[in-house]
């Protein structure tokens, strides 16, 4: 660690909200760019930024002083962007699947025949667009009125049964990607 480094923690150990607004100034880009790096937006690389820096806050009196505080900034501001990619995939695939949730209501609900067929239009053209074997993995588990099972599906397919899931998150999320745009 530099000794400037080194002056400025032991000064932010005893409080000096200058030495801490002169950390924050030299780190502050570094940090930020980290998320920015992994394709995170601005918003949530102030996020991490913040988590970052309030870390280090709760941290400076178990910091060693022989430290390279850049490195550890930067190792903190990664585990929390991988975290955040991490939440925003989940929270994709949460979306795929209420949308497929909701595919599958269409098949099933009583509602407006005009709603209800311009729905089914608007699905049929997104699934019409995706490769054969998503578009048959999702007929498979969303619209097949027998409902087979996992094992019944891939034994249909011709894929392991623990490829299903992971496939079907990958063809729901096109699928999203492709209704978005129309």
């Amino acid at each position: 660690m530099h000794n400037s480094d080194k002056i400025l923690l032991l000064a932010c150990r005893r409080g000096d909200s200058k030495a801490w607004e002169s950390l924050v100034a030299r780190y502050e880009r570094l940090v930020f760019s980290i998320p920015l790096n992994y394709g995170l937006s601005r918003e949530d690389a102030a996020d991490v930024a913040q988590i970052t820096f309030t870390i280090l806050l709760q941290s400076l009196d178990s910091l060693s002083e022989d430290s390279r505080l850049g490195s550890w900034l930067s190792t903190v501001a990664r585990r929390h962007t991988w975290r955040l990619l991490e939440r925003n995939r989940r929270e994709s695939t949460v979306r795929a699947e209420d949308l497929a949730h909701n595919a599958t209501r269409l098949g099933k609900d009583e509602n407006d025949p005009v709603e209800r067929w311009e729905a089914v239009e608007w699905l049929d053209g997104g699934l019409s667009r995706m490769d054969e074997r998503c578009k048959d993995l999702l007929f498979a588990l969303y619209f097949d009125p027998e409902e087979p099972s996992y094992e019944k599906v891939a034994e249909r397919l011709s894929m392991p049964v623990g490829s299903i899931g992971p496939t079907r998150a990958r063809c729901l999320k096109r699928l999203k990607k492709i209704l978005e745009e129309d």
